[in-house]
């Protein structure tokens, strides 16, 4: 699969894959839709894209307007694609890039706060509920009017509750799902 930057500042700017397959990159239509929904609310806004892979999303989101976004990862190969990803793009000011357990990343004190978090990461390990359950947990990641979002397989959802995070809208595209939480 080919990826690329699809709109804004880098747009047709092709991104480099994480070699392997320890990545489940985002398709260019689950990309469109997601940036669709958010419209115009990503200028100035800030991202954490936690289980980051090859950068797409963060990358996107800087294109169209983002202040800043913070891209982490367990491992070293993805690592090094986001920074060769985020140079190719002009975008090194704005990003900031860390190898890092997601889990304790999460559960660490806060540095800053996001409007958007990103989780997408590997299927089928129930990863993206213990990452729910850590930001909830530690709602201090939270801007005011912040947005969790998760990017899964359809078949691996449930519904849950948590203290300070609210679903209130998902969206199906195939093999995907998009499952969006605001700040209750």
């Amino acid at each position: 699969m080919s990826l690329r930057v699809i709109a804004g500042k880098a747009k047709g700017r092709k991104l480099k894959s994480v070699p392997g397959d320890t990545t489940r990159p985002i398709t260019d239509r689950v990309k469109e839709s997601l940036f669709n929904i958010i419209a115009g609310d990503v200028l100035d806004s800030s991202w954490w894209d936690v289980f980051a892979g090859t950068g797409a999303v963060g990358i996107e989101a800087l294109s169209r307007g983002a202040a800043f976004v913070r891209f982490s990862d367990a491992n070293r190969a993805p690592i090094e694609t986001i920074r060769a990803n985020v140079e190719h793009c002009g975008f090194k000011a704005q990003a900031e890039i860390r190898r890092a357990d997601a889990f304790a990343y999460l559960s660490s004190p806060p540095d800053r706060t996001f409007e958007y978090i990103y989780i997408a990461p590997p299927q089928y390990q129930e990863m993206w509920i213990k990452a729910l359950e850590l930001v909830d947990d530690n709602p201090g990641w939270l801007a005011e009017d912040s947005w969790v979002i998760a990017q899964i397989g359809p078949k691996e959802y449930k519904p849950f509750t948590f203290e300070n995070l609210e679903e209130f809208e998902q969206r199906r595209y195939g093999t995907t799902l998009l499952i969006f939480y605001e700040r209750k």
